[in-house]
């Protein structure tokens, strides 16, 4: 199924809701949970240290650094899931790609607040291609500036074996979070592939 695109101003954002069939999603879901080394990391929030509320990982091309909330992540080297994954991510999108964070959110308590991908390494125009494994959870965007793009926040379910492409402007003008739920939700693995530029 082609990426078809999700009509936001001053945004480009290409959705396909099946990218990945359910059963190979939800084995690909139990093999990375279980073989990939997670990490808690702490991160620095309004002056003070916190432990973020999920688990990451982060693998790539040697060289392909990426700093964000005071942390520096040095790439693990790409597992053959992964790189079979990014393969496919690449042949979907037309982009390459060097890096992946990966983002496990255990249960409906762990979450990622508002913030944009606009890290100087990212480039000026960042391509972000997100693989959703697991539970559905709602993906929400809103404005940067409300004044000058007055929109209300935008709601996206992010289903099992999806694929999300950020491209162009959405980060200069969009902040994304992925919020917590009251409502019990098994664990999500979201995977993010980027593109390390310097």
């Amino acid at each position: 199924m082609p990426l078809l695109p999700i009509l936001l101003p001053d945004a480009e954002l290409l959705f396909d809701p099946e990218f990945l069939p359910l059963a190979e999603a939800q084995e690909l879901l139990e093999e990375l949970t279980n073989s990939l080394a997670w990490q808690q990391e702490a991160i620095k929030l309004f002056g003070r240290s916190v432990l973020q509320p999920r688990l990451t990982a982060w693998y790539g091309d040697p060289g392909a650094s990426y700093q964000y909330s005071g942390l520096r992540l040095e790439p693990l080297p790409w597992t053959p899931a992964l790189l079979r994954l990014r393969q496919r991510v690449e042949e979907a999108t037309g982009t390459f790609f060097n890096s992946v964070l990966l983002n496990l959110y255990r249960t409906g308590q762990d979450s990622m607040g508002w913030h944009a991908d606009d890290e100087p390494e990212l480039g000026p125009a960042p391509v972000i291609a997100s693989v959703t494994l697991g539970a559905t959870r709602n993906f929400r965007l809103k404005p940067r500036d409300p004044h000058r793009l007055p929109h209300a926040p935008f709601s996206l379910p992010l289903t099992a074996g999806s694929l999300l492409l950020m491209r162009g402007a959405t980060q200069q003008h969009w902040l994304h979070a992925l919020p917590k739920t009251a409502r019990p939700v098994g664990p999500r693995l979201n995977l993010t592939f980027r593109q390390i530029t310097r």
